[in-house]
């Protein structure tokens, strides 16, 4: 690794996870438990037989990857489960020195004909919390030693579904069903972002609104309505966008959907890809959008191993865009996407885009700050700021264990 970063070092620092998907993170010994006592009939119920047939390193296309989904969401459709899943997420990413999460889920797909989008969001959120305060709790960050965690909630409205998703899509599809199609996965989106934003009000920490789904043919202008409605009482936005569509969609997401950060951005630079012919000079159009993203500081949230796993032209992390934002000095975060369908961590992200980016000691610290910093923090900007200060301090210290040569 550039600059002698060791693996110690990557494994001790604080870090953050800003593209986290809770149905794509289960531990995959609780998913085995979980489907015996659910009865879910799952390919193989030994951890190297589901790595071997569904969670793999590598995948061959993205229904491949998605495939897994398919058992996680079938377990998750109880509340405790989701919260059992919820507080081990956050154990597994203290473990690794992770000290700040936000959890997105698709509330609207783990309905059940007994339970609301409410019931599921209180789920989630009394998991995150039992996680957290077992680690706050501990002797180490009472005396300072170490940082406490903390941890915000996105809700993700789906670009499209199907009724056999859920119970809350089959009912909203045969209420609508004279509707057109788009105005139908609209109408979810917009009933979403009321939700969050009541149970913001409320108190509970849902920072952020997102919209996922397959992006092709489904622009984030459809559901602007949402975005609108989010924008309108403070909460901040992401959304997927330039993972499987070019930069329009990028932009389509910061001017229509009001975006505070962007998941993905894989194909911010491709030229190729502009499909409007009013762009004359797609290279001055991709220079322009990200020298945009830079001075708003509009974040990143980069998943490389998720993006080699889903995106065929990616072919090596050679290919992959990360180093080019680095060097245009936009706000990159490294994030998971799915720990358990990925299988990966953040540490093993940072690992990864130091030793093939050639990533520095001093872009290693902005890659650290920035995931901080730009963090949908679920409290005031006086206690992000003192939080982000206490980051600094400990990475400063544990820099000064770890490499004490890294810059003589």
């Amino acid at each position: 690794m550039k600059d002698r970063i060791t693996p110690e070092f990557l494994r001790a620092i604080p870090k953050s996870d800003l593209h986290l998907h809770l149905d794509g993170s289960l531990r995959l010994t609780t998913l085995i438990e979980l489907a015996r006592e659910a009865k879910v009939k799952l390919p193989s119920f030994s951890e190297s037989g589901l790595r071997k047939l569904v969670f793999k390193e590598t995948y061959k296309d993205l229904p491949d990857y998605l495939h897994g989904f398919m058992y996680t969401c079938a377990v998750l459709s109880d509340l405790e489960n989701l919260s059992r899943a919820a507080q081990e997420l956050i154990e597994d990413n203290a473990a690794e020195g992770v000290r700040y999460i936000e959890v997105r889920f698709a509330p609207q797909l783990h309905v059940t004909s007994t339970t609301s989008v409410r019931d599921v969001v209180r789920a989630v959120a009394a998991g995150l919390a039992a996680g957290a305060k077992a680690h706050n709790a501990s002797k180490a960050v009472a005396s300072g030693q170490d940082l406490p965690f903390h941890f915000g909630m996105i809700l993700c409205a789906m670009r499209r579904f199907k009724k056999g998703m859920s119970p809350y899509f089959a009912d909203m599809l045969r209420l609508m069903e004279h509707a057109p199609k788009d105005e139908i996965y609209a109408a979810a989106s917009l009933e979403l972002a009321r939700a969050g934003v009541e149970l913001a009000q409320e108190g509970l920490p849902v920072v952020g609104f997102d919209l996922a789904g397959e992006e092709a043919g489904y622009p984030p202008a459809d559901h602007w309505k949402a975005y609108q409605y989010a924008h309108n009482h403070f909460m901040r936005k992401t959304v997927h966008a330039g993972e499987a569509y070019g930069p329009e969609s990028i932009w389509q997401a910061i001017t229509q959907c009001h975006a505070n950060r962007i998941g993905h951005g894989t194909f911010l630079f491709a030229e190729d890809m502009i499909q409007d012919p009013k762009v004359e000079n797609r290279k001055k159009y991709v220079e322009d959008l990200a020298n945009y993203l830079a001075n708003q500081r509009i974040g990143l949230e980069v998943c490389v191993t998720s993006n080699l796993q889903t995106i065929p032209s990616l072919t090596s992390l050679a290919k992959h865009p990360v180093r080019r934002m680095l060097d245009h000095g936009l706000s990159v975060s490294l994030c998971t996407d799915n720990r358990l369908i990925s299988n990966t961590t953040v540490t093993r992200e940072m690992e990864l885009v130091c030793e093939h980016a050639k990533v520095t000691l001093d872009e290693l610290k902005r890659l650290v700050i920035a995931g901080f910093k730009g963090a949908f923090f679920p409290g005031s900007f006086a206690e992000k700021r003192a939080f982000v200060g206490a980051v600094v301090a400990r990475y400063d210290a544990l820099e000064r264990r770890h490499l004490p040569a890294a810059k003589s």
